[in-house]
């Protein structure tokens, strides 16, 4: 080599694959001690639950921010999540309990029987709504930060529980004072109604999961959000909602699916643990089923859920 050639640049002489091994060990070793992830992967389940587990403060401020947004534009605010449920179980009372009187025959205190279906299902259908509703109207918040996306229906599911502690005291006040009206059975306090926590307890994880559900499946085909509304009304009629499922539907074949099914099972546990109906004396069997049906569609909607992480917010 001359004197006046310049010397060779060495990473030349390096073959261009063998440069790029170096660099992908390399980056690979950064994602190693950084523990970072790839884009575009769904997690792993076990650590996705964990991830879950340590956001909740998150999800605690998520519920408790839509929770006070609710109704924040109108002139009476938070009371509206009182005037709501009553104004509509006062419709369906008037019209079913004392117009169409569906309540003369098996059901002695038709108003508190109706006020509790009416509170209860609402509680399960905003909390459906608010699953269905998580991931789309927050998609900025899922583009922009990395986070299990389970927070967002598990915090809508949380807010609409929030929103039920001051209506459960409206609907068990309600219910009380109905039994002392000449025309309508007594509603004692006693000790079943130590089991209400309990059944509100199974009636928001059941909600929860179904939550799960919905969100996976109107982020999938948004169209299916404008079908919810028509099929929870539905599900109303089908839950023993404004009458009684065993008084109407008993006589037909199919009667004990829609007794067992679970929207219906809860109604049961709260209406028993409140009221004095023959029909609704806490059963056992009732118990286990509201059991069974809150682990199953916990863990099913969680499932669910999770089998799309990788695409919400991407599709």
């Amino acid at each position: 080599m001359t004197t006046g050639e310049a010397k060779p640049d060495v990473a030349s002489l390096v073959p261009a694959p063998i440069e790029r091994v170096f660099e992908d060990a390399a980056v690979q070793d950064a994602v190693r001690r950084n523990e970072l992830e790839p884009i575009g992967v769904r997690p792993r389940l076990i650590p996705y639950v964990k991830d879950l587990w340590a956001r909740r403060s998150f999800i605690h401020v998520l519920a408790v921010a839509k929770a006070h947004s609710e109704n924040q534009g109108t002139y009476l605010g938070q009371l509206w999540t009182l005037i709501s449920p009553i104004i509509n179980a006062s419709v369906y009372v008037l019209i079913f309990g004392f117009l169409l009187q569906i309540g003369r025959e098996g059901i002695e205190n038709t108003i508190a029987f109706i006020v509790v279906g009416v509170f209860m299902f609402r509680f399960f259908e905003r909390s459906v709504m608010a699953g269905a509703h998580s991931l789309n109207h927050n998609m900025n918040l899922v583009r922009s930060v990395k986070f299990p996306r389970a927070v967002l229906p598990v915090a809508g599911v949380l807010a609409e529980l929030t929103i039920l502690g001051p209506a459960l005291v409206v609907m068990i006040l309600i219910s009380y004072l109905s039994g002392f009206l000449p025309f309508a059975g007594a509603v004692t306090i006693d000790a079943y109604w130590l089991l209400l926590p309990a059944a509100i307890l199974l009636m928001w994880i059941f909600s929860t999961g179904c939550a799960f559900m919905v969100a996976r499946w109107v982020a999938m085909t948004p169209d299916l959000d404008n079908l919810l509304p028509h099929f929870m009304r539905i599900l109303m009629y089908a839950s023993g909602v404004i009458f009684s499922i065993d008084r109407y539907l008993s006589q037909f074949s199919w009667g004990w699916i829609m007794e067992y099914q679970p929207v219906a099972v809860y109604l049961y546990l709260v209406r028993s643990s409140i009221l004095d109906e023959p029909a609704y004396i806490p059963d056992p069997t009732m118990w286990v089923l509201g059991v069974v049906w809150a682990l199953v569609f916990s863990v099913a909607g969680f499932l669910v859920f999770w089998s799309g992480e990788e695409r919400y917010g991407r599709d």
